[in-house]
This record gives structure tokens, sequence and C-alpha cells, in this order.
């Protein structure tokens, strides 16, 4: 996959360097008597500059998001072919089984070869129409990198320095800085999640182990994008920015978190984020009220439906049945320091 990236890095500095000898050969009759030396090699810099790309690997991951495909298909061939992700660890991002994903990747395949869909950067005006996927795959690649162990950092600081060139490319898009500002004040909590190799759920954080400046820079990318989104809502990243900002308060405004997450349910229509939904709900008026949307919801492969559905059941000293639901997360759960997690949450019912 290294040498496969690099060969299309290559590509694309290839195709800059031929552009620009070929705006040399067009200028050449000017050249004579019009333009010196270093005029000359002026324009040829001029030239290869022209780029609108600031990051080699994202222009990449425009590249590989062509609208021809659906866009679920091209985001997770760009998490296989770019990301780094496994085959199953996009699965689970879309919440289907393996097979299923690998099938998915197959038919996106075929597609491209029967349609003869060209590897080719798109022009500026072009990059609306692939933006949206382009921001998914930056944000599953750093969920990925986020969301289990310390051994896949690396993909939340690549996710962190695509959404720094993605801010740069497109300034004046509202979801971009709400992508980068969700990214940055996530982060900030990244040295505090892991204690001696076991995850630390938010509640149980040490506070000083957060990093404050980045928190800062989080929050004042978010200003950025709510001022270029006015009066209106907060487009799905820009929601998930202000909901991580507020995470980062202490007391946590648990009414306000909950009701973003209602606007989030709204424009997504995801039972993952009713979920979130739901446990903002049971810190704000108790497990029951909690429980009550949980129940409702249809994610039962879904382990973090499990894991908070034990939760709120212990809470209401309902024990036989939270055990069962640690029991049910525990046979859905890949990542070994979430597995020791809910063993040691299992443990402390059975004692």
């Amino acid at each position: 996959m290294t040498t496969a990236r690099n060969r299309a890095i290559n590509r694309i500095r290839r195709d800059r360097t031929l552009a620009a000898k070929t705006h040399l050969l067009a200028c050449e009759p000017l050249a004579t008597g019009d333009f010196r030396t270093g005029e000359l090699t002026e324009a040829a810099e001029g030239t290869v500059e022209q780029t609108i790309f600031p990051d080699e690997r994202l222009e990449l991951v425009f590249t590989c998001c062509h609208p021809a495909l659906a866009t679920d298909a091209q985001v997770a061939l760009t998490l296989r072919t770019l990301g780094g992700l496994s085959t199953g660890e996009i699965a689970r991002a879309f919440l289907v089984e393996e097979p299923t994903m690998a099938q998915r990747l197959v038919r996106a395949k075929r597609k491209i070869k029967a349609a003869g869909i060209p590897f080719r950067v798109p022009a500026d005006h072009l990059l609306p129409d692939r933006l949206a996927a382009v921001l998914a795959v930056v944000y599953l690649i750093f969920n990925q990198g986020y969301s289990v162990a310390p051994t896949r950092g690396e993909l939340a600081v690549e996710a962190l320095r695509l959404g720094r060139a993605l801010a740069e490319l497109m300034p004046d898009e509202p979801e971009v800085h709400g992508l980068l500002a969700m990214m940055l004040l996530h982060d900030a909590r990244r040295q505090a999640r892991f204690r001696d190799g076991e995850l630390v759920l938010l509640a149980d954080q040490d506070r000083s182990r957060w990093d404050t400046a980045q928190i800062q820079a989080g929050r004042a990318v978010l200003d950025r994008a709510l001022a270029l989104r006015g009066q209106g809502t907060g487009g799905v990243y820009v929601l998930q920015a202000a909901i991580a900002s507020l995470h980062a308060e202490e007391p946590r405004d648990w009414l306000q978190i909950a009701e973003l997450y209602r606007e989030l349910t709204r424009l997504t229509d995801s039972p993952i984020v009713e979920l979130s939904r739901a446990i903002a709900v049971a810190e704000q008026r108790g497990p029951a009220a909690g429980l009550e949307i949980v129940d409702r919801l249809a994610l039962e492969n879904y382990r973090y439906l499990h894991s908070t559905r034990a939760e709120l059941l212990r809470r209401l000293g309902r024990t036989d049945e939270a055990r069962d639901a640690y029991r049910r997360a525990l046979g859905l759960v890949h990542d070994d320091t979430e597995r020791r997690l809910l063993e040691r949450r299992l443990a402390e019912l059975s004692g």
C-alpha cells in the first residue's frame, strides 16, 4: 500500500512537471526577446506551483473520491487504498459484516475498470462535488486512530494533517473547519484516555493531562466555522465540534449537549447519534429516560449499544440484565483495551 501511494504521488508530480514543460513550450515564441532566462524560470515555477492542493496526500484523496461511484463506495475504497484501514475496520465503521464490505470494494473496483474512470486530479471547480466523501474519509481515519488503542495513533495524526491541509485548501467551507475543530478538541484529550495501557472513560480522566492549548485552538476553529455558517443551523461536523467543546467544560451542560444531538439526529437520521443523545439524556434526566431511548434503537450488533444499556441498567439496580448486556457487548468487541474495560465492569457487578 505504501508503494502504491508513493507511485500515485510520483504520477501527480510527473503530471505537474509535464504541464509546466508544456506551458514553457507554449510560451517559447514569446521568450525570444520578451523573456529573460530568470523570467522563464519563474514562469516554470509558477506553473508547477499552480496546483491548488497544499498536500499531496489530500490531492490523492480528492482524486480517489470520484463522483461516478456512490458516496459510500468512494469513502470505503479510499479508506482501503489510502487510509491505512483494513477491510474489517472499514466494515465496522459502516456497521456491516466484513464479507459484505469486501464485496462492496470488489464491485467498486469493477465499476472503475468497466466505466474507464480516470485517475485524474479534479479541477478546482469540481472539488465541492467531492467534499462530502473527502470529509467522511478524513473523519473515519481520525475515528479509527482515536477510538482504539494508542497503537493506531498515527491515523489520528494523519487525519489532523489532512484536516489542516483541507482547511487551507477550502477556507470558506464551514464543515471543513467543523471537522478540524472536532478532531482538535477530541485529540486534546488523547494523553488522558489511556493509563497504564487501559482505557479511561471521559468522566474518570485526569483533566490536567488535557492539552488546554489545543482545546483553545479547536474552539477558535469552531468559532470560524460558526461564523461561516451565519444564522443557519450547523452541519454535521460543526455540530459534533460544538458537542466536543461542551464535553471539555466542567460541569458539562447535558441539556445543551442533548439538544445538539437531537439536531444532529435530525440531519443524519443515524441511530448511533441517537444513542449518544440517549447518554446525554440519561445524565440530564436519569438512567430510565436514557434507557427508554436506547431500547428503541435497531443496533443489535453494535457493541456500544449493549455497553451503554448495561451501564444504565446497572445504575437502575437491574444487575442481572446489566450482566447480560455486558456479555453481549463483550461478544462484539474487537479492541483489547475495550474488552478489558468491559470485563472489569462485569467483574464489579459479579463482585
